[in-house]
């Protein structure tokens, strides 16, 4: 086993050796190696290698045995997360203890050990195709040609039928998609001829918390200083959105509750988000931005089919320890 793969030894290594190791991973994996990074988040951090292969960026995350899931508050909340959900908990009539409340929708805890990674650094999409307006399938939907039409002269940013077609206005002119229905089977056995796969629970929780034992990332409580998606202010319009900021990994990840991340399971699974259902029910920042916890359980979805509008992938290849 390779022991630089894994992050004691890996963190420890010098430079030179790191470049070298990274060159060498480039090299097995068929990738360009852009070079070396510092990610700093949340009290870790990690240098680490950032690749290209098919326009797409990955980052090297080496490997460990970490504790995962949560069953206790670590710090405790703090002042601004206990008034809002003692607010709510009021609003509801509620006689509960939070953290009793919340260990209900957290994975137990157990120890994991997780193998070296080359991971995609973004988020991306789902069974929306990008094509151009002479696309036979666009000719054969004469209604979407004249809705298309009609967008063209409107002022709207973008159109979408919903899971047919989308038209979004760039600085290039229009970008154009249709929708695939997509099951979560095919998909990974087409992922998996492309020589990828998807992390599966356990490694998209190292990958989100870094093994941390706070319910999130940066502590026990929300963070309200914080641009947060779905609650934005005119003030912050501008800025980057905090939480879909590179993390400690170099990983742009559970920043947005609507989005649900799919991973890996024996059923189409989803972790990182719950499609918005928590804050479109009311239920404030803390608990609309549980799901995005590292150790929320994963949601095995009843259905086979992937939504493009909610669901989305993170590619990675498991580095083989030769």
């Amino acid at each position: 086993m390779n022991e630089r793969l894994f992050r004691t030894q890996f963190n420890q290594m010098e430079t030179t050796e790191k470049q070298a190791l990274m060159e060498s991973l480039a090299t097995r994996y068929d990738m360009t190696f852009l070079g070396l990074h510092t990610f700093d988040r949340w009290g870790k951090n990690c240098t680490t290698g950032i690749f290209e292969k098919d326009g797409r960026e990955f980052v090297f995350v080496p490997g460990d045995t970490i504790t995962l899931g949560w069953e206790q508050f670590a710090v405790g909340l703090n002042q601004e997360s206990r008034d809002e959900l003692e607010y709510l908990f009021r609003e509801w009539e509620l006689e509960r203890d939070p953290e009793e409340m919340i260990r209900e929708r957290m994975a137990p805890v157990r120890q994991a050990a997780i193998g070296p990674m080359l991971v995609g650094r973004e988020l991306e999409e789902l069974c929306w195709e990008p094509v151009t307006m002479d696309d036979p399938r666009l000719s054969a939907h004469p209604d979407w040609l004249k809705k298309f039409r009609e967008f063209a002269w409107s002022d709207l940013d973008s159109l979408t039928m919903h899971q047919s077609a989308r038209i979004e206005r760039t600085e290039k002119g229009f970008q154009i998609c249709i929708y695939n229905r997509t099951d979560y089977d095919a998909f990974l056995a087409g992922l998996e001829k492309q020589g990828l796969s998807l992390p599966a629970a356990d490694e998209w929780a190292y990958l989100c918390g870094g093994g941390c034992r706070t319910l999130f990332p940066w502590g026990d409580g929300m963070d309200y200083s914080m641009h947060l998606h779905h609650f934005e202010s005119p003030e912050d319009e501008d800025k980057p959105f905090d939480m879909e900021e590179p993390n400690f990994f170099g990983l742009s990840i559970a920043y947005d509750p609507y989005m649900r991340e799919v991973v890996k399971a024996e059923q189409f699974t989803t972790c990182g988000g719950d499609g918005g259902r928590s804050i479109c029910g009311g239920l404030g920042i803390f608990l609309g931005f549980l799901p995005c916890s590292p150790h929320c359980k994963p949601e095995v979805q009843e259905d086979k089919e992937l939504n493009g509008d909610y669901d989305f992938y993170r590619p990675i290849i498991r580095v083989e320890m030769t």
